[in-house]
């Protein structure tokens, strides 16, 4: 089958849909190949592909659609707000093997807000409306839309839901969070029960999803289709196994600190580039390491230290001394008292 194919065969069955955030220049081609083997999940997103007047398809992001296994369906993610311009690129992505089309609707990142894009739109929901119309009549795969709940209040979100379900979106990702609530509040999971309630279309629930076991929480208080898990699955690439085999009354099987150092070893390796100096590698991985570290022990040493690496040998040496142990890792993230604006946070897109 096509990826669209089966997508689409997700979206029609009964049983919950896991999907991979996407996370811009983290969740990449590279990062997916380290993931699958450890229990990948049933669709991934792409890094969001910025749209505008002079825009031009990111080969880059364009590889993880092309290069990717047939079995495993992706889902081209758009950013941006020239309805020309979108219309457009959303027809140049259906001439490559997509699953679907994903307007991103969520972004917090100011650099993406302030231009009125990702969740900057929704400041403007006639935009929105005019946009979703326009792409909804060139878009023949499947057409969904990843969201917030507003912009820096969900007062409007009732009225969003009512244009999401307008524009009979095939999929609806909610994150339970406000554009300016970043990453810092708790998720409003009864506002994406809100949106379970309002469209026909399957929803996916975003947000604060850092176990198997939260997973099904917020499925059972949701009511949604299934799950988006971004930081998560990088802190532990395990997480979608675990939801099935937890979900079907086993217990979750959790790595041991060799293992996690393993999926370290492979992660470097993956994210390496013939042209890549050594520092600029060791940087590249601390990205994913950020989101690693705080479930690997509860003090906060081991990102503290990890932060002022620049060595191959100095970021293996570190791993080794937290990592090589046979004891199982839960990989859930402790309460470090970081700073509200720790990088730790992310850009989760």
């Amino acid at each position: 089958m096509t990826g669209e194919q089966v997508m689409r065969k997700l979206l029609a069955g009964t049983e919950p849909v896991l999907a991979l955030a996407p996370m811009q220049d983290v969740t990449d081609l590279a990062f997916w190949r380290v993931l699958s083997p450890y229990g990948g999940p049933h669709l991934y997103f792409t890094e969001y592909f910025r749209v505008f007047a002079t825009s031009r398809l990111d080969k880059h992001i364009l590889k993880s659609i092309t290069h990717s296994p047939a079995d495993h369906p992706v889902v081209a993610q758009m950013i941006g707000n020239d309805i020309p311009s979108l219309v457009r690129t959303a027809c140049e992505l259906q001439h490559h093997p997509v699953a679907g089309i994903d307007l991103n609707l969520g972004c917090p990142a100011p650099v993406v807000y302030r231009k009125c894009a990702g969740g900057g739109l929704l400041r403007d929901l006639k935009a929105v409306d005019a946009i979703l119309g326009a792409l909804r009549e060139v878009v023949r795969v499947p057409f969904s839309v990843k969201t917030r709940i507003g912009f820096d209040t969900d007062a409007p979100f009732p009225e969003l839901l009512r244009i999401f379900a307008k524009h009979q979106l095939d999929l609806l990702t909610v994150h339970g969070r406000t554009v300016k609530e970043m990453y810092r509040s708790e998720v409003h999971y009864d506002r994406i029960a809100e949106a379970v309630a309002a469209v026909r279309c399957p929803v996916l629930a975003n947000g604060n999803v850092y176990s198997a076991k939260k997973g099904l929480e917020v499925l059972q208080v949701t009511g949604a289709r299934g799950v988006m898990i971004g930081r998560g699955a990088i802190r532990n690439p395990w997480i979608f196994r675990q939801f099935e085999q937890v979900r079907t009354g086993a217990p979750a099987q959790l790595p041991t600190g060799f293992e996690v150092l393993d999926y370290v070893r492979r992660l470097y390796a993956a994210l390496d580039a013939p042209d890549l100096r050594e520092a600029s590698h060791v940087q590249r991985i601390k990205k994913h390491l950020n989101y690693l570290g705080v479930g690997v022990e509860p003090k906060g040493e081991f990102l503290h230290r990890m932060r002022r690496i620049s060595t191959e040998t100095d970021l293996f040496s570190l791993c080794e001394e937290f990592l090589a142990h046979d004891r199982p890792l839960p990989l859930e993230p402790f309460p470090l008292a970081l700073k509200a604006t720790d990088v730790m946070a992310g850009v989760q897109c």
